[in-house]
């Protein structure tokens, strides 16, 4: 009985040494930041509204950058590049963490003819790229950034009515 009451001391004492140092570790690699994955569209303003309706389209190769600037010096810290694949999206993987600086997607340019102008006010998007900040995932979304049409299209007219507000 004594020999498995020391038996069950030592494997306590065992836990109580082994526990700490595996919860440090785990802290330790928790410590290690990833990277970001920054997700957005590129759309082609084809009304000329300033903002996505049911005709917009999106641009396939349009090239996209996430541009990091220091929030003391304002001075660019770091670009990653990226193009938008079939559906307009794109998806820029962005290296380390990013607290201390202000960061955008901003559109670069679009290979679409007659669709090439950026909207103004739609060029860039603001990006949070921290893990300080609650939220999980890696992923980060920018607003949908734009480019306008030279000339809208013919179905236009009709799809502006309906954002008309009635008076009354």
């Amino acid at each position: 009985m004594a020999k498995h009451l020391i038996l069950a001391v030592a494997a306590v004492l065992a836990m109580a040494c082994v526990l700490p140092s595996l919860a440090s570790a785990a802290r330790g690699m928790a410590s290690v930041k990833r990277g970001f994955v920054v997700q957005g569209r590129v759309f082609c303003d084809t009304c000329r509204t300033g903002f996505e309706t049911p005709a917009s389209t999106y641009v396939k190769g349009a090239k996209v950058r996430v541009e990091c600037r220091s929030k003391a010096t304002d001075e660019n810290t770091c670009n990653f590049e990226g193009t938008t694949d079939h559906t307009g999206t794109y998806y820029i993987h962005v290296e380390n963490e990013h607290e201390y600086e202000n960061c955008e997607s901003v559109l670069v340019s679009s290979p679409e003819m007659g669709c090439k102008t950026a909207v103004q006010g739609r060029d860039r998007a603001p990006v949070f790229l921290t893990h300080n900040n609650g939220i999980a995932s890696d992923t980060r979304f920018a607003s949908a950034l734009g480019v306008v049409k030279d000339t809208p299209l013919a179905v236009c007219a009709q799809l502006l009515k309906t954002y008309e507000q009635d008076e009354d």
